[in-house]
């Protein structure tokens, strides 16, 4: 009970800094981030880890400074959050633009799967497109019943969005995608090794799901990728052109073309790749685990 309460007070606290100017806003986030990179010892460890085995090329000094911007727009994203979840439409439209609708517009009234990987901004721009669109979502519940509450409301507050719980499995996807909704999929998570094959990401083996092919193939939907880039003035998102042909290759070739397009996304904004996640923690039979 006083864990909870003392959840009920942190939100409201986040949520009223979320009323200050944005720039504000920025700043108490950046400094928090650079505290939690050398308070979260265990986060930090797990990111410097993946680093490592995704750029051994790189210099020690270059993984480091990587790792220290990623916990600054890391945490600095979650204080927005609370503009994101609270803020009427006009100050959303604001902070975060969207480039290539279009490319969602083609196939708008039909089955659309949004491929959204893990960076830091995607809440934001998840929330943003809801002002174009309705939407749905797969989440993954967390560990606080008051944040993911909380969490919950932000982020369904416009037009006729719906948050799938990912325990559920594909028949919410698949009867949402067939109304049609739009339904926006987190590709690269660890999710462990079942309905997953090991793929390279920036050549380590990783996990990856096979859900979004397959998705792909039994609705016909169209996978149209969507990413979103924080930037000194707020966010931008960027939807690409729908991937050709995607629900038709074998799931394996279909995951590896999806880890592929990801690995391009991060050499443009490497900081904000969410690296905190044991994206390895899954290791093929007999591979000794990296965390």
């Amino acid at each position: 009970m006083k864990r909870e309460w003392g959840m009920h007070l942190g939100l409201a606290l986040l949520r009223l800094i979320g009323l200050l100017p944005y720039g504000v806003v920025r700043s108490i986030g950046t400094v928090a981030g650079e505290l939690a990179y050398w308070l979260a010892t265990r986060r930090r460890r797990v990111t410097q880890i993946n680093l490592a085995r995704c750029f051994p090329h790189w210099s020690l000094s270059q993984r480091t400074a990587v790792a220290r911007g990623h916990f600054r727009v890391f945490i600095r994203s979650f204080f927005e959050r609370f503009i994101f979840w609270y803020a009427g439409p006009e100050r959303i439209r604001r902070l975060c633009r969207i480039e290539g609708l279009e490319n969602f517009d083609a196939h708008r009234g039909k089955p659309v799967i949004l491929l959204a990987p893990h960076f830091v901004g995607l809440d934001a721009g998840g929330i943003r497109f809801t002002l174009e669109s309705d939407c749905a979502a797969i989440y993954g519940r967390q560990k606080s019943r008051v944040l993911s509450a909380a969490m919950t409301r932000g982020r369904v507050r416009f037009g006729d969005s719906r948050m799938l719980l990912r325990n559920d499995g594909m028949r919410p996807a698949i009867k949402v995608l067939r109304e049609p909704l739009p339904l926006m999929v987190l590709p690269d998570m660890d999710l462990g090794a079942r309905d997953a094959v090991f793929v390279p990401f920036f050549g380590v083996p990783a996990a990856t799901v096979t859900s979004i092919s397959r998705l792909a193939h039994i609705t016909g939907a169209a996978v149209v990728p969507f990413v979103t880039e924080m930037t000194d003035a707020g966010y931008v998102v960027r939807i690409y052109p729908a991937w050709e042909g995607f629900a038709d290759e074998d799931p394996e070739i279909a995951a590896r073309r999806m880890n592929e397009f990801i690995e391009q996304r991060v050499l443009e904004m490497p900081e904000q790749y969410l690296w905190s996640h044991k994206r390895f923690k899954t290791r093929p039979p007999g591979e000794p685990g990296f965390y």
